[in-house]
């Protein structure tokens, strides 16, 4: 394995942990990981890129080594992070940015709100939520509400085999070897002796913010750079959390310069099932659409 290294760096009053491959000097690739998810998740990908690059991964708040922030978790907070995070460590120029789920998510509305900052895009099975009614809110604000009241938690497993265990349940195409060494980021000792996930337990509170689809492609629409969509041939979670065929055709239709990829026997952790051909896949556009 390639080895990394860690940084820790001041984000709008928050101590956020960044994960490093590679020597500074080189190009620079953000990685940005999904939902319960942690940086070192990249590892498997960044053992597999061929050229010589500096990647930086950041843990977004209350994931991973980064800091807590409280009893809630607000989408636009990862923007403003992202902005933080590239103004200290890429004060001038455009970013290559690199997202999984919640990360691509959060990356291509990004590119949207600043376009100058982001000079290529790639989305690894990031596909947005399904719009909310109007009418979910007052349901949606009470049972936060009655959320908040309850002290938010995870459940323990009794060791870091019994989370790789769970992990190969969520996903059977990962390997016992993959998925032994991702339980030791994904999870932390909860001071009695079992393993609990790495991160604020508040991110399972129901968030009571409706997403509006509509404001998402309004920020996809303005995106200028040249965007690599990255799709798993197993397209069940999508389809589970109500993304149909014709809204996501939607999406890619909102982008100026989008190629698209698929990656066979893979699901939604494409960057675990597949890691040679997602990173042979990210190098060969980023090769491809240089200057």
């Amino acid at each position: 394995m390639k080895t990394s290294r860690s940084r820790f760096l001041d984000v709008r009053g928050l101590r956020y942990h960044l994960r490093e491959w590679g020597e500074e000097g080189r190009p620079v690739l953000f990685l940005l990981h999904g939902w319960m998810d942690v940086s070192a998740s990249f590892q498997f990908v960044v053992d597999a890129l061929e050229q010589d690059w500096h990647v930086i991964a950041p843990d977004w708040r209350g994931f991973g080594l980064s800091q807590w922030c409280g009893d809630a978790y607000w989408f636009p907070d990862y923007f403003a992070d992202l902005d933080s995070i590239l103004d200290q460590l890429l004060p001038t120029g455009a970013a290559t940015l690199i997202g999984h789920s919640m990360g691509g998510n959060v990356a291509l509305m990004y590119a949207g709100i600043r376009p100058a900052r982001v000079d290529r895009v790639v989305l690894l099975d990031a596909f947005g939520l399904t719009d909310r009614s109007s009418e979910e809110a007052p349901g949606r604000y009470e049972k936060w509400l009655h959320d908040l009241r309850v002290p938010a938690q995870f459940r323990p497993y009794d060791d870091y085999a019994a989370l790789a265990a769970r992990l190969r349940r969520d996903n059977p195409r990962l390997d016992a070897g993959r998925a032994g060494w991702l339980a030791r980021h994904l999870g932390e000792d909860d001071g009695t002796g079992a393993v609990r996930l790495a991160g604020d337990p508040a991110h399972r509170r129901i968030n009571p913010v409706l997403y509006r689809r509509a404001e998402a492609e309004a920020c996809w629409r303005r995106v200028a750079a040249p965007v690599l969509w990255v799709e798993p041939e197993d397209q069940s979670l999508r389809q589970h959390i109500g993304v149909d065929d014709d809204t996501y055709a939607g999406a890619k239709a909102c982008l100026r310069n989008v190629r698209v990829e698929w990656v066979a026997d893979s699901g939604h952790n494409v960057h675990h099932d597949q890691p040679q051909r997602v990173a042979g896949i990210i190098e060969a556009f980023l090769q491809s659409v240089t200057g």
